[in-house]
């Protein structure tokens, strides 16, 4: 059922979430599918709330120069919720929101001219009219955005197999021609999936590894290896197919170059990779000549693990509660779920007496307030790094360095101090 439609209105900047901020008789207004500068009309979604609604372009009025005409059906572009923005509009709209919500969240001032990490680019981007972005950088190898996602979850429905539909249960099929853009072309087609319809629930997995495929449903392996290969910077890593792995097929790599770019790890130096899955960041660390301690609460990565970084420690337990456990160290990767690291984690990590502290996060607004209660223990954000291992989606990776007292950046306010945390928009 559509809901009522209001406008023109004009579009604003991003806002966390992939959407764009736009007013209406005062209110704002949250609006996906459109970008800043654009003059449409929405669609409201939701208008539950007082101080703000949501809503989607029901029409564009005005387009902005970086909107991209696809000729091609919709459902071939389901769960990429920027594809109709250019690849630099995208990024660039990704590095305001990492921007905002630094400065916002963690009281960081002009986070886009901290120039970056080794290696990677520095300076401000494109503003539209927000303050410079953070710079976001392709992943290496990935020319068009597409054909990227590694792990493709399908839904299933007597017999037929496509994807959910946005935030619903819909069952979205899969065009004859193109099949869904985003999925890794060395993975089956949805149609190709029907022969597992006998055997499987109403989820169908499929991963996509460096040493095969592997199709899951319901935690039944109905096609291919459960432990499968993934190689990154010279390392043959044994990883669960249905554990975490990142699902760019660059992002690893990328993200590894990251962490040791910014550490500049010495050999000998004791390294805690904390939140360490199969071993990824402690496997180069080691390689680095690092003394590496690693934290994870899921068994089968651990055992993986050990096995993949034979010479690293490495403690099976949920990082909160290993906290009285952790050696001193010289060099600590942060690498949390998409909720970010407990204040009790924050606490314990900047009293080990490291010389620095890489976090690896996927949602810009935890990285924030993280970022603020490290600032409230004094420790700065001494370089930043946004890689684009998500294109056609709002999601972005960041990689963060923090030093101990070093004023890069000037703050703002109180944030990350206790009571103070903004709230995630």
């Amino acid at each position: 059922m559509s809901g009522p439609v209001i406008g023109p209105l004009v579009l604003g900047p991003p806002a966390h979430g992939g959407h764009v901020v736009a007013r209406h008789e005062g209110r704002v207004v949250f609006v996906r599918g459109g970008l800043p500068g654009e003059s449409v009309l929405v669609e409201l979604t939701d208008t539950r709330h007082d101080r703000f609604w949501r809503g989607r372009v029901a029409r564009v009025l005005e387009a902005s120069p970086e909107r991209v005409d696809l000729d091609l059906p919709p459902a071939a572009c389901t769960g990429a919720d920027l594809a109709f923005a250019s690849l630099d509009a995208q990024r660039r709209m990704k590095g305001l929101v990492v921007a905002e919500q630094l400065a916002r969240l963690g009281g960081v001032e002009e986070p886009a001219r901290l120039g970056g990490l080794d290696g990677g680019p520095g300076g401000a981007g494109p503003g539209d009219g927000a303050g410079p972005a953070v710079p976001v950088e392709a992943v290496p190898g990935d020319d068009d955005g597409w054909g990227w996602r590694t792990r493709m979850r399908y839904l299933h429905v007597d017999g037929r197999v496509g994807m959910r539909g946005f935030h619903s249960d819909e069952l979205v099929e899969a065009p004859a021609g193109t099949g869904f853009l985003l999925a890794d072309p060395r993975g089956p087609r949805p149609h190709e999936l029907a022969r597992y319809a006998d055997r499987a629930g109403r989820e169908i997995v499929v991963t996509v590894a460096d040493s095969g495929v592997t199709v899951t449903s319901g935690g039944r392996f109905l096609d291919g290896e459960a432990v499968v290969t993934q190689r990154v910077r010279g390392l043959d890593l044994r990883v669960r197919a249905d554990g975490f792995w990142q699902v760019h097929p660059g992002a690893a790599d990328a993200l590894a170059g990251a962490v040791l770019d910014a550490l500049e790890v010495r050999p000998g130096e004791r390294a805690l990779d904390l939140y360490c899955g199969a071993g990824l960041f402690a496997g180069v660390l080691d390689r680095a000549g690092a003394r590496v301690t690693g934290v994870e609460s899921d068994g089968p990565a651990v055992h993986l693990a050990r096995t993949n970084v034979p010479r690293a420690r490495f403690i099976a337990s949920r990082v909160e509660r290993a906290l009285g456990r952790l050696p001193d160290a010289d060099v600590v990767v942060l690498d949390p779920p998409r909720t970010g690291v407990d204040r009790r984690v924050v606490e314990a990590v900047t009293g080990l007496g490291a010389r620095a502290v890489v976090y690896v996060a996927c949602d810009p607004a935890a990285l924030g307030r993280d970022v603020g209660r490290f600032a409230a223990r004094g420790w700065r954000l001494a370089g930043l790094r946004a890689l684009d291992v998500f294109p056609m989606t709002h999601h972005v990776e960041t990689v963060a360095l923090l030093r101990r007292g070093l004023e890069t950046h000037g703050r703002r306010g109180r944030a990350g101090e206790p009571g103070r945390d903004g709230p995630e928009r």
